[in-house]
This record gives structure tokens, C-alpha cells and sequence, in this order.
């Protein structure tokens, strides 16, 4: 267990967040990044096994690197590590820029896929909560799990693999084959920590609704996993999420997520947002608790 390395990679993700502001910098995340856009354009083939190569030999060199990093046995160095697989400061500030943005179509056309020029403000936001609700598993609670778990390695292995899909996992004519196995992979470690994400979700928003009823809404979403954390903020906030979306010109007839108001306002992001505050609380808590313990 790595408890306190995880405390210490949050806590430098909560002040630094991704050392954005550090000139020359590059973060760990764009240089597998890089390699993934090296090895499709020198190797890319209409195949799964071709994928799986692709995937195969990035996770191996991301653990060989990390089980060097390793066996640097101090908590500093490996928290400073593992803090670059957290997201969370960037996840809020990202999301809390669409509602004081002075072009919001803009700031929210940073996160999403979807179209946005013709998005009127309610769709603004709905997408802000949306993104904020998915993305607390993938870039706060999954990554968090699994440093837990495994330390650096766990870390980087997951953000090696949620990068992959985030690339090549797509369901369309180029990657329906090449990203098929970083897609199911994906799948795989995000199946508990989307569902950890959705219940803590309902219990900091203290909705009975919200933790007896995601998993039949979110089981709706075509992603086995994406539906649980946007229903349960959906139900926690009494708000509907999803519903028909636009993407590159065609409507998709997405299912809705939750019970309640359609129209989404800017108050809703900010009562989404309320989550990181409860967490950061809850980890000082349980901090404070370890050092007593210790």
C-alpha cells in the first residue's frame, strides 16, 4: 500500500497542478503522447494485432522506466512522480473557466468533442458538468487507485493505457481495429474506479437517490463505465444529463442520465465543482488520521 506517497502526489497536483507555468517543461503524459503518434504514423495498419503491438510496447516501456523510478524508496521523490498522474487541479480550473470564460462556446470547446458553435447555454453547461463528472474517475480517482495500489508504477501504467484510448480508441473506420485493444483495455481499469467515483459522488452530495439509481442509468451509456459518475452527479444535483448531442455535424441520440431539470445553469457547474472541496477535505482528514496512527 502507498498511502502516503498518494497523499503527497495530491497534495503537489493540488498546489502545482500540471507545473504549466514551468518554462521548458514537459510533462511526463505528452511523451507517451509522442510515441503513440510516431508508432501509428510509422507503423499504423488496419489490424487489432497491429493495435496490440502498439500497446504492448508502450506499456512495456512505460513499466520498465517506472520499476526503476521505483526503487527510489522516498516518499518525496515517488509522490512528486505519481503527482503527474493526477489531474485534479486542471480537471476544476478547465471546467470553472466555462462559466466566467468572456466566450464560453470557446473555453468548452477545449474539453469536448462535441460541436459547439450552434450550442445554446444550457448545452454549455450540461457538457461542463458532464466532463467534470467523467473525468474525476479518469483523471483523479482511477489514477489515485491505482497509485495506491502499485505506486509509480500503477500510476504511469494507467495513464499509459487511458492515453492509448484517449488517441486510438475509437469506433470508427480508422481505429475500430488498431484501437480495439487499448479500448477494451481502458474498459478494464476504469471498471471499479468509475463506480468509486459515482459513489463518493453521492455520499459528498449526501443523495440516496443518486447512490441507489446510477447504475441503471449509467449502464445505459455506451461506455461501461463513463454513465456511472455523470448519472450519479446527474441524480445528486437533480439535473438530466446527456440526451441528443451533436458531433461533427450529425445528432447523436444519446440516452438521458438523472431525473429532473433539463435546462442546465451555471449554478449546477459550480454545485458540480462543490465535489473537489469535499475530497480535498476528506484527504486532509484521513491524513491527519494516518500521521496520529503512525
Amino acid at each position: 500500500m502507498y498511502l502516503l506517497t498518494l497523499f503527497i502526489a495530491y497534495f503537489i497536483d493540488y498546489i502545482f497542478g500540471e507545473f504549466e507555468k514551468i518554462k521548458f517543461f514537459k510533462h511526463p503524459i505528452i511523451f507517451m503522447g509522442d510515441y503513440i503518434k510516431w508508432f501509428e504514423k510509422s507503423f499504423y495498419k488496419d489490424s487489432v494485432l497491429r493495435g496490440f503491438t502498439l500497446t504492448l510496447s508502450l506499456l512495456s516501456i512505460v513499466f520498465i522506466i517506472t520499476y526503476f523510478l521505483s526503487f527510489f524508496d522516498n516518499f518525496l521523490i515517488q509522490g512528486f512522480l505519481c503527482s503527474f498522474a493526477i489531474s485534479s487541479k486542471m480537471l476544476y480550473d478547465s471546467v470553472k473557466e466555462v462559466i466566467y470564460a468572456q466566450d464560453s462556446k470557446k473555453a468548452i470547446s477545449m474539453l469536448v468533442s462535441r460541436d459547439t458553435k450552434d450550442m445554446s447555454n444550457s448545452d454549455i453547461n450540461k457538457a461542463a458538468v458532464e466532463t467534470y463528472a467523467e473525468n474525476l474517475s479518469d483523471g483523479v480517482i482511477a489514477p489515485m487507485f491505482y497509485i495506491l495500489l502499485f505506486g509509480v508504477v500503477g500510476a504511469f501504467i494507467y495513464k499509459a493505457i487511458n492515453t492509448l484510448d484517449s488517441m486510438v480508441g475509437y469506433r470508427n473506420e480508422r481505429y475500430e481495429n488498431f484501437g480495439k485493444v487499448s479500448a477494451k483495455l481502458d474498459d478494464i481499469v476504469n471498471y471499479i474506479p468509475s463506480r468509486i467515483t459515482a459513489v463518493l459522488i453521492a455520499l459528498f452530495f449526501n443523495s440516496y437517490k443518486a447512490l441507489k439509481k446510477f447504475n441503471s442509468y449509467g449502464k445505459k451509456h455506451e461506455s461501461p463505465n463513463a454513465g456511472h459518475p455523470i448519472s450519479a452527479m446527474a441524480l445528486s444535483l437533480g439535473i438530466k444529463l446527456g440526451g441528443p448531442t451533436s458531433y461533427f455535424g450529425k445528432i447523436k441520440e444519446k440516452p438521458y442520465f438523472g431525473e429532473g431539470r433539463e435546462d442546465i445553469t451555471k449554478e449546477d457547474i459550480l454545485k458540480a465543482l462543490e465535489f473537489k472541496s469535499k475530497f480535498d477535505a476528506l484527504l486532509l482528514v484521513m491524513l491527519i488520521i494516518f500521521f496520529l496512527l503512525v
